[in-house]
């Protein structure tokens, strides 16, 4: 229980409540949205986190589980007719069986090796499903409008998933918060450190990184499916985008990397600098350009991220953020 007395995990915890509750306090949908795809980042950037922040491995091709898990939970609904609660499970049990079947085998590379793996294995698994009949190959598949009549209709079916992704976003800070603070996060914070250090001193890494990849699979495997769900439609191209994984990295290096908070700020603070960028007729084309070389300065001037930053530089702030 002393755990959970840090004020960084609950500063972090009442960061993400304060903001999902303006749109229901404003009862504006245009902010729902806006939040959605905020929280929606700060999720994939923590699930990274617990991947590339504690164990110091880079992975291009994160964005393969929330592709596979929307996909089998999208299938779920459309052709099996499963509750959304249900099918968002399948989508995450399918994102961790994959990452751990992937962990197995490829978390024996490192570096650059691993990098360019993820790649491939993104770009492979989009390549299957474009030519898989029973996922709708290229086209991809589309739901019903009367799906939503189970859950109030489409409206209320938005407001359904909003909150859905609330919880799925608090949970993903709670699970970062307590792999930190574990036996088990230090052991892949000495992965990061020194790989063959940690092994030596008894840390099991082929285990501790594929139970670490799992971990990190998990989350943007269920927010696939609300993701996927609340459009209607899922379609290769949309669910297996590159660019998104790219964003990750930038999201997760701008808050800082090996934070509980970082990943939360990182998410929030992108999503606002691309929500300028694609409203501006001089920038709306670059975004992805504009993302690259912030990620160019991140790591020249501030590697350890903006929460990395501020603890460094004061004792207070290092005691409250996490």
């Amino acid at each position: 229980m002393k755990t959970f007395r840090s004020p960084g995990l609950w500063l972090t915890l009442g960061i993400v409540i304060v903001a999902a509750g303006f749109p229901l306090l404003a009862g504006s949908a245009s902010l729902r949205e806006m939040m959605f795809v905020v929280l929606m980042s700060v999720t994939l950037a923590s699930s990274l986190n617990i991947l590339l922040g504690y164990t110091g491995y880079v992975s291009f091709g994160h964005i393969v589980f929330f592709g596979l898990g929307g996909y089998v939970g999208f299938y779920t609904m459309a052709e099996l007719g499963w509750n959304l609660l249900p099918a968002t499970l399948a989508g995450g049990v399918a994102a961790a069986v994959l990452a751990f079947l992937l962990g197995k085998s490829i978390l024996r590379l490192r570096g650059a090796y691993f990098a360019l793996a993820t790649i491939g294995i993104n770009e492979a698994l989009k390549a299957f499903v474009n030519n898989f009949g029973p996922f709708g190959g290229p086209t991809g598949m589309e739901l019903h409008f009367s799906v939503y009549k189970n859950y109030g209709g489409a409206t209320q079916a938005l407001w359904t998933t909003y909150w859905g992704l609330v919880l799925i976003t608090l949970l993903v800070v709670l699970t970062s918060f307590l792999v930190k603070r574990s036996k088990f996060g230090l052991g892949l914070m000495a992965i990061r450190e020194d790989e063959d250090a940690a092994e030596v001193m008894g840390v099991v890494a082929p285990d501790a990184k594929t139970w670490a990849f799992v971990l990190s699979a998990i989350f943007p495997g269920l927010i696939g499916v609300l993701f996927f769900f609340k459009n209607g439609n899922i379609e290769p191209e949309d669910a297996f985008r590159l660019q998104l994984s790219i964003e990750m990295i930038v999201m997760l290096m701008l808050g800082g990397q090996g934070t509980v908070l970082g990943p939360v700020i990182g998410g929030a603070t992108y999503q606002r600098v691309r929500g300028f960028l694609l409203t501006s007729p001089i920038f709306k084309n670059m975004q992805l350009a504009v993302a690259g070389l912030l990620l160019l300065l991140i790591v020249l001037f501030i590697p350890s991220g903006a929460v990395g930053w501020l603890r460094a530089r004061n004792d207070t702030l290092r005691r409250l953020l996490e």
